[in-house]
């Protein structure tokens, strides 16, 4: 296989299953810091040994006692709560109907391979994957009643996201939850990679500790996430030759004002420039495709030359100075939402890498779950 290649990773079987797991957080000055990220989430053979440092020097806490957790933060205003366990991948998934995990991404394996192998080196699951859904009343109220309650702990971290965590450990109030999330079938918001290690560690070095890895199921109902946009510049390509592809693909492009250029971005519309000309691209509104879906299977694969690079920006801004002064074509794209993700993945397609960017994420360190404990 093509090191380069996309697969879709393998799927994990209903019924969707969080389990408890004794928790280690880091000190609230050490999250949100970027030399903290990067000990936690780089390669490092001594990375269990500098978290039992940090424990001995008390910038991590250990809770004794296996729990499932609320984890509620704020980042620029948006709150976000998910709950926190450990998500069972020990079983899969034979027929669509099983699969309790939807990913709407490819993965690389080497590069999953690699994440497996620092993981297991470690001996930790740094942060939680991203799991969304549309949760259920009785979770929703049982997790409601979980709020109401004194959190285990409430601070704000050195990025100054505003966390509270609530612990979950009455085994009655577990088994209510796992009934109530058994039949669930959660998205992947963030973390393919991560949910493709979870099941090369599973198969690979089997035990109790690897046959679940760390997740997030947030409710989309409760506290959504919000979709923004990832847009395209394609390196040594010219807007003639994205409207001659356009046209070979019967894609409909029509050139417009730059002052108007951007205000014509939609769901069903796409917006290109290099920078001086400006040209919208429409996406047929009853294909059931997405534009990412049809710029890059449609559009790119009729380019007469194909780009040099496809570079990735999150704000439009960037995109386009991106172009200025090289040959290049900045294409804006609307950003999906919720059901638009989901209807993709029930279709069983995957979208094109880094189609999605699903805000806002937790910074890592506030709960990680060391292999060694379980």
């Amino acid at each position: 296989m093509d090191a380069d290649s996309v697969v879709t990773p393998p799927h994990v079987a209903r019924p969707l299953r969080l389990l408890p797991f004794r928790s280690l957080s880091l000190a609230p000055r050490r999250i949100g810091d970027p030399a903290s990220f990067r000990a936690l989430t780089r390669k490092h053979r001594g990375v269990s040994d500098r978290l039992r440092l940090w424990e001995q020097r008390g910038e991590v806490f250990r809770d004794e006692q296996p729990a499932l957790y609320l984890h509620e933060y704020v980042a620029d205003g948006v709150t976000v709560r998910g709950l926190v366990g450990a998500l069972d991948v020990s079983r899969r998934a034979t027929s669509r109907s099983e699969m309790a995990i939807f990913p709407h991404e490819g993965i690389h394996p080497a590069q999953a391979d690699e994440l497996a192998e620092r993981m297991l080196e470690m001996s930790i699951n740094p942060a939680p994957i991203l799991l969304v859904h549309h949760g259920v009343d009785a979770a929703r109220t049982q997790l409601e009643a979980v709020r109401r309650g004194a959190p285990l702990r409430e601070f704000t971290d050195r990025g100054d996201q505003q966390h509270r965590v609530w612990a979950i450990t009455d085994p009655a109030e577990i088994d209510r939850l796992a009934d109530a999330l058994a039949p669930a079938r959660a998205l992947i918001a963030d973390g393919h990679h991560r949910y493709a290690a979870y099941l090369r560690l599973q198969q690979q070095a089997p035990s109790p500790a690897t046959n679940a890895g760390l997740a997030m199921l947030v409710d989309q109902d409760d506290t959504p996430l919000y979709l923004g946009a990832i847009h395209r510049v394609l390196g040594r390509t010219g807007l003639t030759a994205v409207e001659q592809a356009a046209e070979r693909a019967g894609i409909k492009s029509e050139r417009v004002a730059a002052e108007h250029a951007v205000a014509r971005l939609s769901r069903e519309r796409m917006v290109a420039t290099d920078g001086q000309d400006w040209i919208t691209l429409h996406v047929a509104a009853d294909s059931g495709r997405a534009a990412v879906e049809v710029l890059h299977e449609d559009l790119i694969p009729l380019l007469r030359h194909a780009p040099s690079t496809i570079g990735h920006h999150h704000t439009a801004e960037d995109a386009l100075a991106a172009v200025q002064g090289h040959h290049r074509v900045a294409v804006l794209m609307p950003a999906l939402d919720f059901e638009q993700v989901l209807s993709v993945a029930a279709a069983d397609r995957l979208l094109p890498e880094k189609a999605t960017s699903f805000q806002p994420k937790p910074n890592v360190g506030v709960l990680i779950r060391a292999l060694r404990d379980e």
